[in-house]
């Protein structure tokens, strides 16, 4: 079986306030965008996997996980894997994430398990908080560590979305730490998506962990800078990698990024 899970981009990242567990109460809109890696996955005498790119860390493998997670409550017989990664790690684009429901959906239907939605968006939150947003892999408002989903109507059809990924890698302890909390933090990032145009998108929808980063690492600001200068009605880091998107209203030459950089572009 072959399928292709594909990135999503954060359309605005509040942090609420910090909770007694550590962990942080965030807000954002998860979009799925037509940017894909490929997993295949057969029957075989026993399981094995691998990976057009070095995966260092196997107990942090999404693809693997999420096949001992369903291996845990099914009697599924092993399977040999094979991904081929194009979307980079680590650039808050959800790639792993993505790796990880797309196995678990895949399974499921391979295997006719018939398990539910809710049964596999469990699952993927035992994978991490962003993969059970790609069990259904459609708009999210997203609350929580990330882990609250909720349904939204938005819309980019018709856009030319530009990913430009400068192949750096942000840890996400990292940006955790170096991020100063705002007092009294409120948010309705629904309303204001539904209430505002597009256009005005750029002074109302913030991701709060460019500051911090964009200290540390100049050049991801300048991505974002320059997105503006080619025409972007908007444009902001996605999540807390270091991917910069913007937002066009018609198809823009990504010959002027650097070619260092790593950049995708694609109509919706």
């Amino acid at each position: 079986m072959i399928v292709f899970p594909n990135a999503k981009i954060n359309l605005g990242l509040s942090v609420l306030n910090k909770r007694k567990d550590g962990y942080h109460n965030l807000e954002s809109i998860f979009l799925p965008v037509p940017f894909f890696d490929s997993l295949e996955f057969i029957e075989s005498n026993k399981l094995s996997f691998e990976s057009s790119i070095e995966i260092d860390d196997e107990k942090s493998n999404s693809i693997l996980q999420a096949y001992q997670f369903i291996k845990e409550i099914k009697d599924i017989p092993p399977v040999s894997i094979y991904v081929h990664k194009n979307i980079p790690i680590g650039a808050g684009l959800g790639g792993g994430s993505a790796d990880g429901a797309f196995m678990l959906n895949g399974l499921n239907d391979y295997f006719n398990l018939d398990l539910s939605v809710e049964q596999l968006e469990k699952l993927a939150l035992k994978i991490g908080s962003d993969c059970p947003f790609f069990i259904q892999n459609k708009p999210k408002l997203v609350h929580g560590t990330g882990d609250i989903l909720s349904d939204i109507t938005i819309s980019l059809s018709g856009y030319y979305i530009a990913v430009i990924n400068p192949k750096i890698h942000v840890s996400t302890k990292m940006t955790f730490s170096n991020l100063k909390l705002k007092k009294n933090r409120n948010s309705d990032l629904k309303n204001v998506v539904n209430s505002t145009p597009i256009s005005e998108w750029k002074n109302s929808i913030f991701n709060d962990f460019e500051p911090s980063i964009f200290k540390q690492y100049p050049s991801i600001e300048s991505l974002k800078n320059q997105c503006y200068k080619l025409g972007a009605i908007y444009s902001s880091m996605s999540g807390t990698g270091s991917t910069v998107y913007g937002v066009f209203e018609k198809e823009i030459d990504l010959s002027s990024f650097n070619s260092d950089n790593f950049v995708q572009g694609f109509q919706l």
